[in-house]
């Protein structure tokens, strides 16, 4: 079901003793190192570890491998025609109090950011695209690009001069039936505009 070409940076990273204690597998990126796009996600989710496919990262190793997040976005881009690669800002599940995935710590990002850039310079895409908030703002970050309003940004691409790419945030697909009425957009408009800026930048 999907590619094994994981980049593994550090296979026992301990970075954050938090997440090394909660992560059931670190959740590499995955895909063709020649990809002309890079999605990058913020953390992998808790994942149902008894499913028989689409478990999660937390449990597959793999980026974007959950059976609403991934299919879905996995799906998108290989509708448009685009053999991605696939990882997270976080590499590892962030659980929260109740067992569920919670948001990622700034140190938490900080610390997995060097792997970003690793993965970033092993694959070299032309255009990287963030999903969600917290992917966008730790690339704009680095770049000393304010975010301010995330919603502003989605679909608005971004010239990243020391990463060497362009940014495209997008809705993150667990939020996107929440925001996307909020940009004007219904499910097909949305897909469409992707596909019109993909094309333009790629």
């Amino acid at each position: 079901m999907f590619p094994d070409s994981r980049t593994v940076l550090e296979p026992d990273c301990s970075r954050c003793p938090e997440l090394v204690e909660c992560r059931n597998r670190i959740s590499w990126g995955t895909g063709p190192r020649s990809a002309d796009v890079m999605v990058v996600g913020e953390a992998p989710g808790a994942g149902a570890p008894d499913a028989e496919q689409w478990r999660g990262g937390n449990w597959t190793g793999m980026a974007y491998t959950t059976r609403h997040s991934g299919r879905k976005i996995r799906s998108l881009f290989s509708d448009l025609g685009y053999d991605a690669y696939f990882t997270n800002a976080v590499k590892c599940f962030p659980e929260g109090e109740d067992g569920s995935n919670r948001e990622p710590r700034a140190e938490e990002l900080d610390n997995c950011f060097d792997h970003l850039r690793t993965e970033l310079a092993t694959v070299d895409p032309t255009v990287v695209v963030s999903t969600g908030k917290h992917a966008t703002k730790i690339l704009l970050d680095f770049e000393s690009i304010p975010m301010e309003g995330f919603l502003d940004r989605v679909l608005s691409p971004v010239e990243c001069e020391r990463l060497g790419v362009v940014l495209l945030p997008l809705l993150h697909p667990s939020y996107e039936n929440v925001w996307r009425e909020r940009l004007g957009y219904d499910r097909s408009e949305y897909v469409a505009a992707i596909e019109s800026k993909l094309a333009a930048l790629v």
